[in-house]
This record gives C-alpha cells, sequence and structure tokens, in this order.
C-alpha cells in the first residue's frame, strides 16, 4: 500500500515540505486513542533472537533510524512505535540555524535516492535537550553531534563540548559528525590530528562523568583507504565505543538520473541505492583492518531485508536507515527484523 498508493502521493510535493506534512500527520495520528497500539501491533517484530548488546546497551532489535529525519528530536516517541530499535536525533548544534537556503533537499526517483544539502538546520541543542527528557524510558536515543555554521574549525571542540554536555542525561550515546559535505570545511575534522584532538578532549570529558556515555563517530565513504586506516588506528587510540559507516556521498558516477539534472541541482550529499556498494565496502574493510575490536553501525542504501543482511554479514553490529525507510515506507523495519529472525533460526 505504502510503494503503491502513499509513496507517489507524497512524491509530488516538495521532499522538504512534505518532511513537515508527513511529521504532523504522524503526531496527530498517535493522538487518537488506541492508534499508537494498532501500529505497534502492524509494524513491531519481539523477540530474544534480536536482541543486541553493543557498546554496553542492550538494542530490543538491530534497525535504528539514522540522524537527520528526527532532527530537532520532536517525533521520537511516536516513531517508536513503527518497531525502530533506536533512534538517533540530530545532528544538533550548540545554537539554532537555520541551514542553506532553500530548495535544499531532491529525490532521484530513478536511482532510489535522495541529495540534500540542510546544512545542519535545527533549533539548538537546549531545545532538543527539554524534548528528549519526555521520552518513553523504553526508547534507545542516540544523540548526533556537530558544530555551528560560524565556528571555525580551530574552535569546534567548544561546539562538540557544549552539545555532550547539554545532551549527556538526556541519551543513551553519542554520535561526533564529522562527516556532512553540508557544513564549510566540517569534512577537514575527519584529518587525522584534528579527529584525535577532538576525540581525545570528549574522551577526557566523558571519564570524568559518574557514568560515562559511549561515543561514536560518523565517517564519510569518500575516505581513502589510507584514511580509512587512519581512523582504524584513531578508533583504538582513543578508545571510541563504536564507529557509523557511512553518511551521505559527493560522489555521482554510476547515476541513472540525467546529467543535466544532477547538475541543475548542485551540491549535497547523495544518500539511498547509490550508496549501497561503497558503504558496505568501507565496513568491510574497517571490519577486516581492525579484527572487529570495534562495534559498526551500518547506514547507506538499505532498501530491503537482504540490503540489511548484508551489511551485518561485512561486519555491522547494527543498522540504521533513512532513505530506505522513505522509499519504501515502515514496512521496511519489520521485514528487515523478520529476516534476521529467519536467518538466526
Amino acid at each position: 500500500m505504502y510503494q503503491s498508493i502513499i509513496r507517489p502521493i507524497l512524491f509530488c510535493f516538495d521532499p522538504e515540505k512534505i518532511h513537515h506534512f508527513v511529521f504532523a500527520g504522524i503526531k496527530l495520528m498517535n493522538r487518537i486513542p488506541g492508534v499508537a497500539n494498532l501500529i505497534k501491533l502492524n509494524y513491531r517484530v519481539t523477540h530474544p533472537t534480536l536482541h543486541r548488546t553493543v557498546f554496553g546497551i542492550d538494542f530490543p532489535n538491530p534497525v535504528g533510524l539514522a540522524a537527520g529525519f528526527d532532527k530537532d528530536a520532536k517525533l521520537f516517541n511516536e516513531l517508536s512505535h513503527f518497531g525502530f530499535g533506536f533512534i538517533e536525533v540530530g545532528t544538533l548544534t550548540p545554537v539554532a540555524q537555520p541551514g542553506n537556503p532553500k530548495p535544499r533537499m531532491f529525490r532521484l526517483p530513478q536511482d532510489a535516492g535522495l541529495i540534500n544539502r540542510m546544512g545542519f538546520n535545527n533549533e539548538g541543542v537546549a531545545a532538543a535537550a527539554i524534548r528528549l527528557r519526555k521520552r518513553n524510558a523504553n526508547i534507545i536515543i542516540g544523540g548526533n553531534i556537530g558544530k555551528n555554521k560560524i565556528t571555525e574549525n580551530e574552535n569546534a571542540i567548544q561546539d562538540y563540548e557544549k552539545c555532550f554536555e547539554a545532551l549527556f542525561d538526556v541519551v543513551d550515546y553519542f554520535v561526533v559528525n564529522v562527516s556532512s559535505p553540508n557544513t564549510p570545511n566540517l569534512r577537514a575534522l575527519q584529518e587525522k590530528e584534528p579527529l584525535k584532538a577532538l576525540l581525545n578532549h570528549l574522551q577526557q570529558i566523558n571519564q570524568l562523568k559518574t557514568n560515562p556515555k559511549p561515543i561514536a563517530l560518523k565517517i564519510a565513504p569518500d575516505l581513502s583507504k589510507e584514511q580509512l586506516d587512519d581512523v582504524v588506528e584513531i578508533m583504538l587510540e582513543t578508545k571510541l565505543a563504536g564507529l557509523i559507516a557511512t553518511n551521505t556521498t559527493i560522489d555521482r558516477s554510476g547515476l541513472k538520473t540525467d546529467s543535466a539534472l544532477l547538475e541543475k541541482i548542485g551540491a549535497g550529499g547523495l544518500s539511498g541505492k547509490p550508496l549501497r556498494n561503497r558503504a558496505t565496502e568501507v565496513i568491510r574493510y574497517l571490519h577486516e583492518q581492525s579484527n572487529g575490536q570495534f562495534p559498526i553501525i551500518a547506514v547507506g542504501g538499505i532498501h530491503s531485508a537482504e540490503d540489511a543482511l548484508e551489511k551485518l554479514d561485512a561486519g555491522a553490529s547494527l543498522i540504521q536507515l533513512y532513505t530506505g525507510f522513505i522509499y519504501e515506507g515502515p514496512g521496511l523495519i519489520k521485514k528487515i527484523n523478520q529476516a534476521i529472525l529467519k536467518k538466526s533460526k
């Protein structure tokens, strides 16, 4: 029903506008008595075999929602009814910012992809923290943090620290986002020395807490093998809890979409099916190079249960959906969990 009726209607409208419309619709639906339970009955798959213990957290199932969908932590309670094992909010910055000029999100239906250059648009970390204090106790929440656009890279550490402190009591784990292509010079923080300085600083603050929180790093798919080797070295040196692979790509090779349209769309990060193979390659390489010494959360091009199993077979401990959730609908979560159960028998 979603792919044959609902998606064609939704895809008639501007992607960002329909995103906010769907948000409002889901929130309204869940206010109707009994609807939340109906959604849970239809989409949730519950079984002990699906549980995963990753960086000390018991996830009810390995299928999560990636950052970017619920940037401002406004819908995490309602989204959890669709069967996600965890939800990642953000990317959040210390101060609210509007992001890049619109239009800034574009569908590529021929490729089952999205291009976005949102630019960390959010209402600020303090506003999100207030909402997260109202979360249901059984929802695992990750906090994806970044820097403000106006913050120079030499001062980025302070931005990440502010976000870390603001969210510490209201999230279960953190994700350090230095891999979005839509904030000027952000990806330069992935270079070895700046990255080590940032992660060591956050770890030092974290270890001063009574109960330190797991910190993960989110990387781009466009890194070379030498850079991925550096990532492995940094992960082990800084003793980070885990890695998220991968963010969106700036690569446009192999797309079916007309090159003139791509040129008209312009810059931005590409997600969806075109990212599937590269994301899997990165996951497999990192898992092998590190001898599985840290868990990997896979994201990128997961549009089917087979795609999810491929990521898990490559070495991922958990997976996250974003573009696949938009293209395939909430039924994808159920299909993936059912496929994992079937494979485990």
